[in-house]
Protein backbone atom coordinates (compact mmCIF):
# COMPACT_ATOMS: atom_id res chain seq x y z
CA UNK A 1 0.00 0.00 0.00
CA UNK A 2 1.37 3.42 -0.94
CA UNK A 3 1.62 6.26 1.54
CA UNK A 4 -0.30 9.46 1.00
CA UNK A 5 1.86 11.63 -1.33
CA UNK A 6 -0.01 14.73 -0.20
CA UNK A 7 1.95 14.69 3.08
CA UNK A 8 5.24 15.32 1.28
CA UNK A 9 6.12 18.97 0.79
CA UNK A 10 3.83 20.20 3.55
CA UNK A 11 5.83 21.73 6.37
CA UNK A 12 5.29 23.06 9.84
CA UNK A 13 6.69 25.93 11.86
CA UNK A 14 6.97 25.01 15.55
CA UNK A 15 4.40 22.27 14.93
CA UNK A 16 1.84 24.65 13.41
CA UNK A 17 0.98 23.66 9.86
CA UNK A 18 1.80 26.36 7.31
CA UNK A 19 0.68 24.58 4.16
CA UNK A 20 2.45 23.66 0.94
CA UNK A 21 5.82 25.12 -0.01
CA UNK A 22 5.69 28.41 -1.92
CA UNK A 23 8.39 30.20 -3.92
CA UNK A 24 8.47 32.90 -1.22
CA UNK A 25 9.30 30.23 1.37
CA UNK A 26 12.04 28.84 -0.90
CA UNK A 27 13.54 32.32 -1.35
CA UNK A 28 13.50 32.96 2.42
CA UNK A 29 15.10 29.59 3.16
CA UNK A 30 17.76 30.21 0.46
CA UNK A 31 18.61 33.56 2.09
CA UNK A 32 19.02 31.75 5.43
CA UNK A 33 21.29 29.17 3.79
CA UNK A 34 23.39 31.94 2.22
CA UNK A 35 23.65 33.69 5.60
CA UNK A 36 24.77 30.45 7.28
CA UNK A 37 27.40 30.05 4.54
CA UNK A 38 28.74 33.50 5.42
CA UNK A 39 27.35 35.39 2.44
CA UNK A 40 25.08 38.42 2.79
CA UNK A 41 21.41 37.64 2.11
CA UNK A 42 21.37 39.29 -1.34
CA UNK A 43 24.09 36.85 -2.49
CA UNK A 44 21.82 33.83 -2.93
CA UNK A 45 23.39 31.33 -5.29
CA UNK A 46 21.46 28.81 -7.43
CA UNK A 47 22.84 26.01 -5.25
CA UNK A 48 21.22 27.73 -2.24
CA UNK A 49 17.86 27.73 -4.03
CA UNK A 50 18.23 24.05 -4.93
CA UNK A 51 19.10 23.13 -1.35
CA UNK A 52 16.18 25.19 -0.04
CA UNK A 53 13.76 23.43 -2.41
CA UNK A 54 15.13 20.01 -1.36
CA UNK A 55 14.89 20.84 2.35
CA UNK A 56 11.38 22.26 2.16
CA UNK A 57 10.09 19.47 -0.07
CA UNK A 58 11.53 16.84 2.26
CA UNK A 59 13.84 15.37 -0.36
CA UNK A 60 17.07 13.75 0.77
CA UNK A 61 20.33 15.61 0.31
CA UNK A 62 22.34 14.39 -2.63
CA UNK A 63 25.91 13.28 -2.02
CA UNK A 64 27.91 12.56 -5.19
CA UNK A 65 30.06 9.95 -3.46
CA UNK A 66 27.01 8.15 -2.09
CA UNK A 67 25.30 8.29 -5.49
CA UNK A 68 28.40 6.80 -7.14
CA UNK A 69 28.52 4.03 -4.54
CA UNK A 70 24.84 3.24 -5.00
CA UNK A 71 25.26 3.04 -8.77
CA UNK A 72 27.54 -0.01 -8.31
CA UNK A 73 25.59 -3.29 -8.06
CA UNK A 74 25.28 -4.37 -4.45
CA UNK A 75 26.82 -7.73 -5.25
CA UNK A 76 30.04 -5.93 -6.34
CA UNK A 77 30.27 -3.66 -3.27
CA UNK A 78 31.22 -6.31 -0.77
CA UNK A 79 31.79 -10.04 -1.04
CA UNK A 80 32.58 -11.76 2.28
CA UNK A 81 33.27 -15.15 0.69
CA UNK A 82 34.58 -14.96 -2.89
CA UNK A 83 32.62 -17.30 -5.12
CA UNK A 84 29.65 -17.51 -2.75
CA UNK A 85 26.45 -16.18 -4.30
CA UNK A 86 24.55 -16.02 -1.00
CA UNK A 87 20.79 -15.59 -0.75
CA UNK A 88 18.57 -12.60 -0.37
CA UNK A 89 16.17 -12.66 2.56
CA UNK A 90 12.66 -11.59 1.59
CA UNK A 91 11.72 -8.10 2.73
CA UNK A 92 8.49 -7.63 4.57
CA UNK A 93 6.79 -4.50 3.29
CA UNK A 94 5.67 -1.99 5.86
CA UNK A 95 3.64 1.08 5.02
CA UNK A 96 5.09 2.91 8.04
CA UNK A 97 8.67 2.75 6.77
CA UNK A 98 10.47 4.71 4.07
CA UNK A 99 12.91 3.34 1.49
CA UNK A 100 15.69 3.31 4.11
CA UNK A 101 13.62 1.30 6.60
CA UNK A 102 13.01 4.20 8.99
CA UNK A 103 9.68 4.40 10.82
CA UNK A 104 7.53 7.52 10.66
CA UNK A 105 8.61 8.54 14.17
CA UNK A 106 12.29 8.18 13.18
CA UNK A 107 11.63 10.29 10.08
CA UNK A 108 9.89 12.98 12.14
CA UNK A 109 12.68 12.98 14.72
CA UNK A 110 15.31 13.31 11.98
CA UNK A 111 13.36 16.18 10.39
CA UNK A 112 13.11 17.91 13.76
CA UNK A 113 16.83 17.53 14.43
CA UNK A 114 17.59 18.93 10.98
CA UNK A 115 15.37 21.95 11.57
CA UNK A 116 16.92 22.53 15.00
CA UNK A 117 20.43 22.40 13.51
CA UNK A 118 19.38 24.84 10.79
CA UNK A 119 17.90 27.23 13.36
CA UNK A 120 21.05 27.08 15.51
CA UNK A 121 23.31 27.76 12.53
CA UNK A 122 21.07 30.65 11.43
CA UNK A 123 21.09 32.21 14.91
CA UNK A 124 24.88 31.84 15.12
CA UNK A 125 25.35 33.43 11.70
CA UNK A 126 23.07 36.33 12.63
CA UNK A 127 24.90 36.84 15.94
CA UNK A 128 28.27 36.80 14.16
CA UNK A 129 27.04 39.31 11.57
CA UNK A 130 25.67 41.55 14.36
CA UNK A 131 28.98 41.31 16.26
CA UNK A 132 30.91 42.20 13.10
CA UNK A 133 28.77 45.31 12.56
CA UNK A 134 29.37 46.47 16.16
Amino acid sequence: MEKNPLNKGIITDNFSGIGPVTETMVQARAREIALIAGRPAPQVWPVDLEQARRELAGEPESDPRQAALESIPESDRWNPVPGSAGTQAPESPSEDEDEEGRSESEQLAEDGVGEAEHDQMLQAARALRKADKS
